[in-house]
């Protein structure tokens, strides 16, 4: 990490120095902080919650979810974003990466490839271009993440071409990617992942999405193909805002031409209670019967339904104070209580989050 932090801080400074003497070009910094303390009311024992949540997992401590500094490069033609983190979101969500490449939250490099039209090439590690949520918790319209989101990229390492029509109503990108979430790509799997994003807004309250995923999930020459979906809708009017969503996801069993499917739907609601408090509720549920996302080693595999409120205080501009009950229910007993089986988690959610 120190290695890291001390390559990253040479590059960002080389840069800052070369780059203030190019016209038309900007160089800007920021950071983050998500401070939380979550308790779960089926008390584990080693202070980690559910092992498919990567967001606010840890239960009965002061913890950091996600620190980060960011410094990001923009002109005319091309553009860069280096991010460093830190956090039990890096933690947990980056452990299948090396530990050198554990601590990067973003790094990518664009070029526009048109003076006439927006048509950006950017490659590197990129935000994931499936989902409303993001790591970023103060983005997000509930504190915690849903199920899908936990289990569908967060990040991912490629290249993409993408283009924003002239009225901004219309974005639409294609991809070429390492992976289903992956900086490195699988031993033994020399395939070329796929994706798609198309993003239109026909007003300034209506977001509409559909995003696509191909790859190949074997290794040494066994074809799982993975196909995803996911789509989601996000209007916002006056003091009301709704989110509804849905993924679904196919992915072929190993030497077979059978598949198994998942998928997931999710709504939120959120009121503007005063100019600094908001209301946010969740209904969510994930079903993945045969264990391709979420494994349980029960007969019944994962079928989940989540339900949750929280309530936001807007400290200033930049910080935001919030609190949230979630629960979860499962149809078998797939949480623990004291090494006892049971169907049901409870957790509250309260965090601290600050940009700058």
């Amino acid at each position: 990490m120190k290695k890291l932090l001390l390559i990253c801080a040479s590059v960002l400074l080389l840069l800052s120095k070369g780059l203030a003497q190019t016209n038309n070009s900007t160089i800007t910094w920021s950071g983050y902080v998500d401070a939380y303390y979550a308790y779960d009311f089926n008390q584990p024992d080693d202070h980690l919650r559910p092992s498919f949540l990567y967001n606010h997992n840890r239960h009965n401590e002061f913890n950091i979810n996600l620190a980060y500094i960011k410094g990001a490069y923009s002109s005319t033609r091309t553009r860069a974003n280096l991010a460093i983190m830190a956090g039990t979101y890096a933690q947990y969500n980056m452990a299948a990466e090396s530990p050198l490449l554990q601590h990067i939250f973003e790094a990518n490099v664009g070029i526009k490839l048109s003076q006439k039209h927006d048509i950006w090439l950017d490659a590197g590690i990129l935000p994931s271009h499936i989902g409303f949520e993001s790591a970023v918790s103060k983005d997000c319209w509930t504190l915690t993440r849903s199920i899908l989101a936990e289990n569908s990229p967060y990040y991912e390492s490629g290249a993409k071409l993408s283009y924003t029509s002239p009225n901004q109503q219309w974005t639409a990108s294609v991809l070429a990617l390492n992976g289903w979430q992956r900086i490195k790509r699988l031993d033994g799997n020399q395939t070329v992942s796929l994706g798609t994003q198309i993003t239109h807004k026909p007003n300034e309250n209506l977001t509409l999405n559909w995003s696509t995923y191909y790859g190949n999930e074997g290794i040494n020459n066994i074809n799982q193909k993975r196909y995803f979906s996911n789509l989601y809708a996000i209007y916002q009017h006056e003091k009301w805002g709704f989110i509804a969503g849905f993924d679904y996801g196919s992915q072929q069993k190993a030497n077979t031409d059978g598949y198994n499917n998942w998928y997931s739907p999710v709504a939120i609601v959120r009121y503007q209670l005063a100019p600094k408090m908001r209301l946010a509720a969740r209904y969510e549920y994930y079903q993945d019967k045969n264990g391709v996302i979420i494994s349980t080693n029960t007969p019944e595999g994962f079928q989940v339904t989540g339900y949750s409120l929280n309530w936001d205080y807007q400290v200033a501009e930049n910080a935001v104070f919030r609190i949230e009950a979630k629960n979860y229910h499962a149809n078998s007993a797939i949480f623990t209580e004291k090494s006892q089986p049971k169907n049901d988690n409870l957790a509250i959610t309260s965090s601290i989050a600050v940009q700058f």
